[in-house]
């Protein structure tokens, strides 16, 4: 298992989080690097909210020393608002730009993967970043609605980026479609820097087929409700064999979530009972407990919910 370096940065493994709106925050994130995640990322920021110094975008940036190494994601449809948000920047170790959300709202914005149209736009928000001292990466997609990875790669690179994650589809597909690897292998042999893989990795075997074409294996999907699949992807990575979680080793995950949030001051009782959903999922009775948790109003009510699992 190589190390992956992403400009200074050398990561302690190829494993990381994706960022996931409604999902990696601050808690979240520390949760995963207990389980082996070596690299994470805030969730999807708007460039104007952290200019203006919205509130919820303020706790969106909350870090720790622990939350190390931390990128922060970024999007946006301006050179400008990205040249006025560097200062913000100054607690991270990286900034990415997302170029991939297919949200209607984002790509309305002209942001997300509508910036996948603009080739250009994107290399300019690289060059701005890198031009103020950066660490810069960029996530995309194949393309929106037909493949232009290759043109965007390149594009990517000669802005100066120092690595490139590529979500194997087109903004335009479902999860039900399949993420096309072969594009990540091709983009690997066409560019000199690191390329990050994404896209369906839920098992040990799948992330080892991914780091057999790409320099890291970025965990999305898989991630929620179950933190332990990195603990799972590294112990594949080392033995060979596959090892799932248990029901009590993701309430364990489940309670620390809970516990960090409320040491910081991150309790959001919707985002909690909405993640709380995916670490009870697949068991007998799950639907009922499900119904059980979503009914419940207070923190209170939910810590005593989980003891009782």
């Amino acid at each position: 298992m190589q190390p992956l370096k992403i400009g200074n940065l050398k990561l302690k493994n190829p494993l990381l989080l994706a960022p996931m709106v409604d999902v990696t925050d601050l808690p979240y994130r520390l949760v995963c690097r207990k389980q082996g995640a070596a690299m994470a990322y805030t969730e999807m920021l708007n460039l104007g909210a952290i200019i203006h110094e919205n509130k919820k975008t303020q706790n969106m940036m909350k870090t720790s020393k622990e939350d190390r190494p931390l990128g922060i994601q970024v999007t946006g449809n301006s050179v400008e608002d990205m040249k006025k948000a560097v200062p913000y920047f100054k607690n991270y170790d990286l900034v990415d730009i997302n170029c991939g959300c297919p949200s209607d709202r984002i790509i309305g914005n002209s942001s997300g993967s509508h910036l996948l149209k603009t080739p250009e736009k994107i290399k300019s928000f690289i060059s701005c970043l890198k031009n103020e001292g950066c660490i810069v990466t960029a996530k995309i997609r194949l393309g929106f609605k037909k493949n232009n990875v290759v043109e965007i790669a390149k594009e990517i690179e000669k802005a100066g980026a120092d690595a490139l994650t590529i979500h194997a589809r087109l903004a335009s597909e479902s999860y039900n479609v399949p993420a096309d690897w072969k594009w990540i292998a091709d983009i690997k042999n066409k560019i000199g820097i690191p390329v990050i893989g994404n896209g369906d990795i839920n098992s040990g075997q799948k992330a080892r087929q991914m780091l057999d074409i790409a320099d890291g294996a970025m965990i999305a999907r898989a991630a929620i409700g179950d933190p332990t699949i990195f603990k799972q992807i590294l112990y594949y990575l080392k033995t060979g064999k596959e090892k799932q979680s248990t029901l009590k080793e993701r309430i364990q995950s489940f309670r620390e979530y809970i516990k960090i949030a409320k040491n910081y001051d991150l309790v959001e009782i919707p985002r909690i009972k909405r993640l709380g959903c995916h670490f009870i999922k697949g068991q007998e009775g799950s639907a009922r407990m499900r119904g059980e948790l979503m009914s419940l109003q207070t923190l209170e009510e939910i810590e005593q919910f989980v003891r009782k699992i």
